[in-house]
């Protein structure tokens, strides 16, 4: 083998990857290489076949691989050594032993004994390392080759199915994959394809979105989490997106979906699902589960140089995946470790050992895999259905089927028992911690070192750049320990992941359909139905003109509804206070404030009080029962533009274009008021404020700026709580949600935002075709009013508009409703929960005349009014239309 091996030094990369062959991986053979010295040491002549069948009796398994020499193989030493550069030194009849190491071909080394005292004589060989050139070949064809009329066919086909190509996956490290799907007739459902280059896969990628027939179905982020938190979709669901998001796919073992494990009794004989100690505990990561494990592992990681980490082994890498799919997959267990399977007892056997060795080994730290809760493949992983002989345990017995815990009745039934532990209360309640965790805040950084989730420096995306490394060598050694060792997940999240709401209608979608039968509809009706005392507009359809009044000479510019629904009052730029009585649908009262234009206006509980905010710097308090300025006073430097009020503690809070916002008391009382006792507090700003509102709770105030600015504050303490870039041009509107969780606005550069309080984040954001100035919601539905016009009631339980009316936009002729498919809507106050099918709106103008921004939209406390006030000087009341 010498000379073989010197004919090919020139190339080093062939002798590393081609001429050496890997010996076994473990090599408890002491006994075997003793048997080999003995036989060496008896200092007798032997013949190659002798040594061939001392190393064959070693063991069974023979600790080398030996190879018999072919005439091909000897070659001239004499002619070999005309490359030495010290040739003269070279005693070829003395040398009976030579060697040549892998990292230093260049270097010949010589023995003129076996005896291994004596060192090695090293001669330098005349070697010239040729690099890899890349020579550009003309290209094959000149012009691109004719398609036929059945292929042209074929592509324009399946380029109308094709629904996401936005999957640009994480391949070796690099960027360069891109996955596509197709729905509907396609013969092509799915395709994943690897370029060579990021620069390559982007070429293709825009190339199909430039296709002019391509139809994409680009599923909005925030979306999918607004309708996780809203339970919309389950949990599986969500978790299946949030892996494809962050680039993980079935097509790529080294970037596999990752879940997480739930179970934590594997002993028991029944499964509880209520009780939460039968869980595992998702707010840390599989490796700190075990205290005891985690003290040793950071001690050994305070003693370690840098880069420091606390797990040698990943939660996900390509032997991990098929460890759990070896009995469906073989094959790939075959590739993946060169033709053998494991040792049986290193196999996937038992799920309770499984769980024991994750919870315990220094080195084991693996999540679990989709297979475990898809509860449509009947846990057929689980079960060795080809009758493979994977050889037998230590203790004599067969490898077969994966053993269960004892409250699996079988595969099936343990896939169905995951998966309704993994939908349960306990895991919804604390899946956004494990979200964090493998996607989110804590994946990477000083919070991932907080929550003890540290991994070896290579897992990481964009730790090290393979294109700068011009070694191939040391390129490929860490391409394959990147894809061996296993990555961590594309950071999705920068700020801590909102968690799910409880109590909502359960979410119906299933692992392999988000479709819902007629029958799930019904339940659907009865749980919402259950769940709230409001009025539920089951069959709606759109919203109904009650009452049209067009009784000011300028733009309306607030409206207030009383709380037994039996009036409506609204303000406007032309100083005017107008009553309306919805009973005898006709004005009841018009009453003069002031000289100047007024902003606002909130109707108090009882009824009985009217707060007015008016554009000469004033707040007027107007008793509405006898119809009197019961007083006014002069509350800020500049107009007053906005006001809020809150029950609990009886404030009232003014803000205006001064730039400051005032905290006022004593007005619950309906009395004169003296400014300096009722005044409590003043908060300062940068710009106009144009907008406010008060948690139901009294205890945070929201408020909007002219440059776009939100502010949070504490009503208690009157200090800042968060400042959120909230829109680029004015905030319009914002308003908290019923249970002061979540918060949205809209603004002038036609999008409307929702913000999770508790976290930060954006749940969701959209852009309309308009300015959007007001709006009004429950939490769970959006009523949006538009500078054209336009009357948005938008879904965002399953986060879709529903309706699009032309409300003030001069006499609208006739609104139709298209059902396109058969549609039961579950409603909450104001909350249309649309479960299936879709509806457009369709409204005619007759007049010709220009759209007018909708100013204002108030909705009862039951959802069943909702007033809208506008430029046209019109103020609307509608209700409900109800389907027979």
């Amino acid at each position: 083998m010498l000379g073989n091996t010197f004919s090919v030094t020139p190339r080093r990369i062939q002798i590393l990857q081609d001429k050496l062959k890997d010996g076994h991986s473990f090599l408890p053979c002491d006994r075997d290489f003793a048997l080999i010295e003995r036989a060496k040491k008896k200092m007798k002549a032997l013949v190659p076949s002798d040594w061939k069948y001392v190393i064959g009796a070693a063991k069974v398994n023979e600790p080398f691989t030996i190879f018999e020499m072919q005439q091909e193989n000897f070659k001239d030493l004499e002619v070999l050594s005309r490359g030495f550069k010290n040739k003269a030194k070279l005693q070829i009849t003395k040398s009976v032993w030579y060697k040549l190491l892998a990292d230093d071909p260049t270097t010949l080394y010589a023995r003129e004994s076996h005896n291994v005292l004596r060192p090695w004589v090293p001669y330098r060989v005349f070697v010239n390392i040729t690099p890899v050139r890349y020579c550009d070949l003309p290209p094959l064809y000149t012009e691109p080759l004719p398609i036929s009329k059945e292929k042209k066919k074929d592509l324009l086909a399946m380029s109308e199915y094709l629904v996401d190509t936005e999957h640009q996956e994480f391949y070796k490290n690099l960027r360069s994959g891109l996955e596509v799907y197709c729905e509907g007739n396609s013969h092509l459902k799915h395709l994943y394809l690897s370029f060579k280059s990021p620069e390559d896969r982007d070429m293709l990628y825009q190339g199909l979105i430039g296709q002019h027939s391509l139809k994409l179905d680009n599923t909005d982020q925030e979306m999918m989490t607004l309708q996780w938190q809203n339970g919309v979709i389950s949990n599986y669901d969500y978790l299946m997106y949030l892996n494809s998001l962050s680039d993980r796919t079935f097509n790529d073992l080294t970037q596999y979906p990752v879940f997480p494990w739930v179970i934590s009794d594997m002993s028991s004989s029944t499964l509880d699902l209520s009780d939460s100690s039968c869980f595992r505990d998702l707010r840390k990561p599989v490796g700190a589960l075990n205290p005891i494990r985690l003290k040793r592992l950071k001690e050994r990681c305070e003693e370690m140089p840098p880069p420091k980490f606390l797990y040698g082994s990943h939660y996900s890498a390509p032997g991990f995946v098929l460890f759990y799919l070896v009995r469906k997959f073989p094959h790939y267990m075959l590739c993946l470790q060169n033709g053998r399977f494991d040792h049986p007892d290193r196999m996937f056997n038992s799920v309770p050992d499984v769980w024991k060795n994750v919870m315990n080994n220094m080195s084991d730290f693996k999540e679990l895999i989709p297979a475990f809760y898809d509860t449509s493949q009947k846990g057929d992983f689980l079960v060795n259905s080809f009758g493979i002989n994977f050889g037998n345990r230590h203790d004599g017995a067969k490898v077969g089927d994966v053993h269960l815990p004892l409250w699996a009745q079988g595969p099936e039934d343990f896939v169905r028992k995951l998966r309704e532990a993994l939908e349960s209360d306990y895991v919804s309640k604390h899946l956004h911690h494990w979200i964090d965790l493998i996607f989110g805040c804590k994946q990477i950084g000083p919070e991932a070192d907080k929550a003890d989730n540290l991994f070896y420096y290579l897992c990481y995306e964009g730790s090290v750049d393979l294109d700068s490394i011009k070694d191939l060598n040391q390129r490929h050694a860490l391409e394959v320990q990147i894809m061996e060792f296993g990555q961590i997940p594309k950071h999705i999240f920068t700020l801590p992941h909102p968690h799910r709401l409880m109590g909502l209608p359960p979410t119906l979608a299933t692992s392999h359909s988000c479709d819902f039968s007629e029958n799930d509809f019904r339940d659907v009706q009865e749980c919402v139905q259950s769940l709230t005392g409001h009025v539920v507009w089951h069959r709606t359809e759109t919203l109904m003109t009650v009452a049209l009044f067009q009784s000011h000479k300028e733009s309306v510019c607030a409206t207030a509804l009383s709380g037994s629904g039996q009036f409506v009052v609204s303000v406007g730029q032309d100083s005017l206070l107008k009553m309306y009585s919805l009973s005898e649908k006709r004005q009841v009262r018009s009453v003069t404030l002031s000289s100047m234009a007024l902003s606002s206006c909130i109707v108090l509980p009882d009824e009985k009080t009217l707060i007015v905010g008016c554009w000469n710097n004033s707040i007027i308090l107007y008793n509405l029962e006898f119809g009197r300025i019961v007083d006014s006073i002069r509350a800020h430097e500049d107009a007053v533009s906005c006001l809020c009020w809150t029950n609990s503690t009886q404030m009232l809070v003014s803000g205006s274009w001064d730039c400051s916002i005032r905290i006022w008391q004593g007005m619950a009382e309906g009395k004169r008021i003296k400014p300096a006792t009722a005044l409590v507090a003043q908060l300062d700003h940068d710009a106009h404020i144009t907008c406010l509102d008060i948690t139901r709770d009294g205890e945070l105030l929201v408020s909007g700026t002219q440059e776009g600015d939100l502010f949070l504050w504490y009503m208690e303490s009157h200090l800042l709580k968060q400042k959120m870039q909230g829109h680029s041009g004015s905030v319009y509107a914002a308003s908290f949600s019923p249970d002061s969780k979540k918060l949205v606005s809209c603004g002038e550069d036609g999008s409307f935002k929702v913000v999770d309080l508790s976290t930060g984040m954006l749940l969701y954001s959209k852009t309309l075709e308009e300015e959007l100035r007001c709006l009004c919601w429950d939490g769970f539905t959006l009523l949006l009013g538009g500078s054209l016009g336009s009357l948005y009631v938008w879904d965002l339980i399953l986060v879709q508009l529903k309706i699009k009316i032309c409300a003030h936009s001069g006499l609208f002729k006739v609104i139709l409703m298209h059902p396109i498919a058969y549609r039961l809507s579950c409603v909450t106050p104001l909350a249309f929960v649309a479960a299936r099918g879709h509806y457009s709106v369709v409204a005619t103008n007759n007049t010709g005349m220009p759209r007018s921004p909708v100013l204002t939209v108030t909705a009862s406390d039951d959802g069943s009014l909702v007033v809208t006030g506008g430029q046209d000087r019109r103020v609307i009341v509608w209700q409900p239309a109800i389907s027979s």
